[in-house]
């Protein structure tokens, strides 16, 4: 099957059903309990950096449990991988020493997701697999100062994050990727770097791929952390037309789903959403079972809210499973016809008619 094909078939997927993503790479990676050793492998024995905890370094020294997690994930019914790439930029990687391997980390993510996702399409052809290029939010943001004395000061210029973010989705489109997954978005002003960086592909003669955008709703204010209601978030990104918006992480299903719900209202084009498997608590673990994640999401599902569902921390393998038959059969939204209008954002979204 071409590229083509596959995003053919994933609009068509779309349309039939409510489709699923992954859950929890780095709750499912820590409770391997890996060593320094696994992270550097023969390649970077001699780095002069300590390299524990950069999980998208095991796209290089540990493939194997790469490729068992997308198995597990698909296994438990899955439509869409993301790539273990959420850190994979010169500017996430720099803080390890690792901007170098920047491109291979992202060619071996590509691939891997691509090699799992083509073997359990084979399997079951009537349930396409499909995987989305994860381009996480930067260490570094563009829209909030870097020292609490200088509101001007910033760490690092548009051009300098669009740079990084080009080279990221430059190797995930050539590595083999269906389409790009821009998440967990906290600074819009980022997010647009990235999606510049994802439509200036096409000059270099690469053929566009579908995008998905996921901001980040930080707490009950109902805005992200630079400061965006949901509706001036949708009225920032929509010259994108993307594939599909929403939001992950921050959140459990309970506490996400008004702003879900007001996404809904107002995107035309499809809506996602994958929580955290409820709070943390005291000691940074999730304790949310997976009947209650998915008895949460079936019920958005039911109410017509959502389009993609998915897990975000503290969601394994049992919690997509628990999701997946949840929504099994029901009908995905309906992308609603909006009226014209001009529709501007800051902080807050403005709309003339």
């Amino acid at each position: 099957m071409t590229r083509q094909d596959r995003i053919a078939a994933l609009h068509a997927a779309a349309r039939e059903r409510i489709l699923v993503l992954d859950g929890s790479w780095g709750v499912m990676i820590q409770r391997r309990g890996l060593s320094e050793e696994d992270f550097r492998g023969q390649r970077f024995a001699a780095h002069n950096h300590p390299l524990k905890g950069d999980n998208d370094l095991l796209c290089l020294t540990r493939p194997d449990i790469v490729t068992e997690l997308h198995d597990a994930y698909f296994d438990a019914g899955a439509d869409i991988a993301e790539t273990n790439t959420f850190n994979a930029t010169s500017l996430s990687q720099s803080d390890y020493g690792l901007e170098s391997a920047v491109t291979d980390i992202n060619l071996a993510a590509a691939a891997l997701a691509r090699e799992s996702a083509e073997r359990w399409t084979a399997a079951t052809p009537d349930k396409p697999r499909f995987v989305a290029g994860s381009i996480g939010p930067l260490s570094r943001t563009l829209s909030m100062s870097s020292d609490v004395n200088d509101p001007g000061a910033r760490q690092v210029t548009f051009d300098e994050v669009h740079a990084a973010y080009l080279e990221q989705a430059r190797a995930l489109h050539k590595g083999g990727v269906d389409l790009f997954l821009v998440e967990t978005v906290f600074d819009t002003l980022n997010a647009k770097a990235a999606i510049k960086a994802i439509l200036d592909l096409q000059d270099e003669g690469l053929e566009p791929l579908p995008i998905w955008i996921s901001g980040t709703i930080t707490d009950r204010s109902g805005r992200t952390l630079s400061g965006q209601t949901v509706e001036a978030f949708w009225n920032s990104v929509r010259h994108a037309k993307p594939f599909a918006v929403g939001f992950n992480c921050a959140l459990g299903a309970d506490l996400m789903r008004p702003h879900i719900a007001e996404l809904s209202r107002i995107a035309d084009t499809r809506v996602a959403a994958y929580p955290n498997a409820g709070l943390p608590n005291a000691f940074g673990l999730y304790d949310e079972e997976p009947d209650q994640t998915a008895a949460h999401l079936d019920e958005w599902a039911r109410s017509g809210l959502v389009n993609i569902l998915g897990g975000c921390c503290g969601a394994t393998p049992d919690h997509i499973r628990a999701i997946a038959r949840a929504v099994a059969g029901k009908t995905p939204r309906a992308i609603p016809e909006r009226p014209k209008a001009m529709r501007l954002s800051g902080l807050e979204a403005f709309e003339i008619a």
